[in-house]
């Protein structure tokens, strides 16, 4: 099941070591998420359009992956939506994708101003997640076909799987697998290619 209440993110913001939520606002409504040690805010929960939203700051490269992936995350209400994003809860977005988001958020307001950026994204990272994000959910591709159909710059000099393979084995990426598939596999014969070997390098999305 996926995250859909009030009380059920809130839980999971409070799971996060060293944390505290209160209602500063001074409305039952608005509930907010603060690591202790700083009182920073890390997530902002509340009620809009009958549904229960999130609000959680994101790293800029980031922030359009996220919003790209799922139509329930969308621009911060009410926040600055370069820095924040707002998760609506109505069942669409996996648990898993939910705490990461949460998890990041909890992460970033804990840095220190002027701390280095540590596992910054490449370019070439980012175009992999997004066009993994254009995959529909329940199919799969494989790692050539997202660099056959331009959906991500591969160097001439590197392969394709070699070097997509890579991203996917960071375990970056949530809700999708990025695995071999087995001759016996009901995709395998659709997404045989002249390589065989590469050609069962997929990514499937769950």
């Amino acid at each position: 099941m996926s995250i859909t209440t009030k009380e059920e993110v809130l839980a999971c913001c409070l799971a996060l070591k060293n944390t505290s939520s209160d209602q500063p606002f001074h409305d039952p409504g608005w509930t907010v998420a603060r690591r202790r040690e700083s009182r920073k805010i890390f997530a902002v929960i509340f009620e809009r359009d009958g549904r229960i939203w999130v609000n959680v700051k994101v790293d800029p490269e980031w922030r359009d992956f996220w919003r790209n992936a799922f139509p329930s995350v969308v621009p911060a209400y009410h926040m600055n939506k370069e820095h924040w994003n707002s998760i609506i809860l109505d069942g669409t977005v996996p648990d898993e994708d939910i705490r990461r988001m949460i998890g990041e958020s909890y992460d970033l307001v804990g840095k220190k101003a002027g701390a280095e950026k540590k596992g910054q994204m490449s370019d070439f990272a980012r175009d992999v997640y997004r066009a993994v994000a254009g995959i529909p959910r329940g199919k799969v591709a494989t790692y050539g076909q997202l660099a056959r159909n331009g959906f991500v710059a591969v160097d001439g000099q590197v392969e394709a799987g070699e070097q997509i393979g890579t991203v996917g084995k960071t375990g970056q990426a949530t809700g999708w697998a990025w695995k071999r598939l087995s001759s016996g596999s009901p995709y395998s014969a659709a997404q045989r290619g002249q390589s065989g070997k590469q050609a069962m390098l997929v990514v499937a999305r769950s």
